[in-house]
Order: C-alpha cells, then sequence, then structure tokens
C-alpha cells in the first residue's frame, strides 16, 4: 500500500509532500516507509519496523491521518483502500 499527500503550496511558497509505504522486510516483518521533503528535492527518509502487516499497515493509516490533520492532501492511494 502506497499512499501520498502534499500540502497546498498557498502564499508562493513550495508545496510539501510526504509519501508513505509498506515494504515487507526479509525476516517476515513489514516497515513502514516515510519520505517527506519539499516538491523537487530529495526527500528524508524514516524507517519504522513491525512484526506483521496488520499492525504496518495501522500505523501507515494513522500517520495518513496525522498528516490530514496537519492540512496535507491526499492525492493518490495505490494498493488496497482502508478507511
Amino acid at each position: 500500500m502506497r499512499i501520498y499527500l502534499q500540502s497546498p503550496g498557498a502564499g508562493g511558497k513550495i508545496p510539501r509532500y510526504v509519501n508513505l509505504f509498506l515494504q515487507p522486510d526479509l525476516l517476515g516483518g513489514w516497515n513502514l516507509v516515510k519520505e517527506s521533503g519539499t516538491q523537487g528535492t530529495r526527500g528524508r527518509l524514516k524507517t519504522e519496523h513491525f512484526p506483521d502487516r496488520e499492525r504496518a499497515a495501522d500505523a501507515l493509516l494513522r500517520e495518513r491521518d496525522q498528516q490530514i490533520r496537519r492540512g496535507y492532501v491526499v492525492v493518490f492511494i495505490e494498493g488496497e483502500r482502508q478507511a
């Protein structure tokens, strides 16, 4: 699953983005990867490990909700859709 969010570039500011996605590891766990930065520049990567996909997916949705509260807008979702 992948969710791409972007902040509106109001007032002449360059828009910021957050790219959230899940990635399996080699030992059966899952990683939530968060890439964020200013549009058109190299972003910052953060990775958080989870023992199973369900916990990682829950964390991804919590992070999405947090970014929406900060004013980001979902641009697209790739993969399964959840509430």
